[in-house]
């Protein structure tokens, strides 16, 4: 990791040759290159990626009740080695000592280690507060599903020292309707997922202050009814904004096209939703919530079978350069969907390439073959930090 640095690069934004300087956490300087540069030599500069949904990685869940500071770091480096820059850390369903304990480490992370400060910029709590049905529920264990509380919310922010900043709840979960608002008046951002809720029950939620819907698409019913079903109030309400799993895997490329279409540019996010699987050999994996399969082809099923899905084994570059590859949207404008659109969901300001301006970017090369282009991170500057990305990753 280093800090401070000039680098020769093309900008996405451009596609103009320039010299970046980088003083401190800032960038000093962004000139244009005047001699003479292949382009097809430097690397594209980008504003830094960042995902709303990422829960872990090479078998370590920020869930987890043994989760430590060190495996914390080491699940971020994983991330900034593929390009990301900032998150929001996952917990997903658990126990509430198991809860507490991985928002107290967090915590901890984030003020003892400065790769973790730096990425780490608020906590997503995926769960409790979620269906109980097969499907809807998803890979959550249904032993701590559980009623929504605002003690509980008021707890999980005493032990992540408030940095709980989006939290995924089912309108028809018990206690929900009457505890979101007071929770959305707090500037937490309140999301709808794991639900098999009304039509009614979600209009009630985004005008009580849901505003996003997680991964729509997954978390629900296998099979729903053609007109009653999660997905059309979803997206019809221009209240919420979609995050979409586009790993080629979780949602079909029509539907992606029509979420997209449907909620427009400015209202779509793009998220890895990266499981504590990811990075993990093939094979069968036991959890006390959970047993799983990572298959060949990159997939992390529920084990013993092949049609649901326990989680992404993607990284959000991985899902940018799917979906550019899906719907056909400029790859500048799927950018914006991983970096300024979640930003702006959580009211974080959103990076750029300027004088003066702080230094959280991605840096990547982009290849063509047969028609299909190939994303491959360089390295993630992180607030004026370089880590470099690990080519054979």
């Amino acid at each position: 990791m280093t800090e401070g640095s000039a680098r020769d690069v093309r900008l996405l934004s451009t596609g103009e040759c320039v010299r970046l300087e980088i003083a401190g956490t800032r960038i000093r300087s962004v000139l244009p290159i005047h001699r003479p540069v292949d382009p097809l030599t430097l690397p594209w500069a980008a504003p830094g990626l960042f995902d709303l949904q990422v829960n872990g990685y090479a078998g370590i869940w920020f869930s987890s009740t043994e989760l430590t500071i060190s495996q914390v770091q080491q699940v971020l480096y994983s991330y900034a080695r593929q390009g990301l820059t900032g998150c929001l850390p996952t917990l997903i369903t658990n126990s509430a000592e198991a809860l507490e304990h991985g928002l107290t480490v967090l915590r901890q992370a984030r003020t003892t280690c400065d790769l973790c400060r730096r990425m780490i910029v608020g906590i997503h709590v995926e769960g409790p507060w979620i269906s109980s049905l097969d499907g809807p529920r998803g890979a959550h264990p249904l032993a701590h599903v559980r009623p929504c509380t605002l003690a509980e919310y008021h707890c999980w922010q005493r032990a992540s020292g408030g940095l709980v900043r989006l939290i995924t709840v089912a309108p028809e979960c018990p206690g929900v309707l009457s505890v979101l608002p007071q929770i959305a008046a707090d500037g937490v951002c309140v999301a709808i997922g794991h639900s098999a809720a009304t039509a009614q029950q979600i209009h009630e939620a985004a005008a009580q202050g849901a505003r996003l819907s997680t991964h729509l698409g997954n978390g629900c019913a296998g099979m729903v009814p053609r007109h009653d079903n999660v997905f059309w109030p979803q997206l019809a309400d221009d209240l919420l904004t979609a995050s979409v799993i586009a790993d080629g895997w979780h949602i079909p490329t029509d539907l992606l096209n029509c979420i997209y279409r449907c909620k427009s540019a400015s209202r779509v996010v793009l998220t890895s939703d990266v499981s504590g699987f990811g990075g993990c050999s093939p094979g069968r994996y036991t959890t006390p919530a959970v047993d799983v399969e990572v298959l060949d082809d990159g997939r992390i099923v529920v084990a013993g079978q092949r049609q649901f899905l326990a989680g992404s084994g993607a990284s959000t570059m991985d899902c940018v350069q799917q979906f550019h590859r899906s719907t056909g949207v400029s790859m500048q404008q799927t950018w914006d969907l991983a970096t300024t659109n979640p930003r702006q969901l959580l009211g974080l300001p959103c990076p750029e390439i300027a004088e003066g301006a702080v230094a959280s970017l991605t840096l990547f090369h982009a290849a063509t073959a047969d028609n299909v282009l190939t994303l491959q991170p360089v390295a993630a500057i992180i607030q004026g930090q370089t880590i470099v990305a690990d080519q054979g990753d």
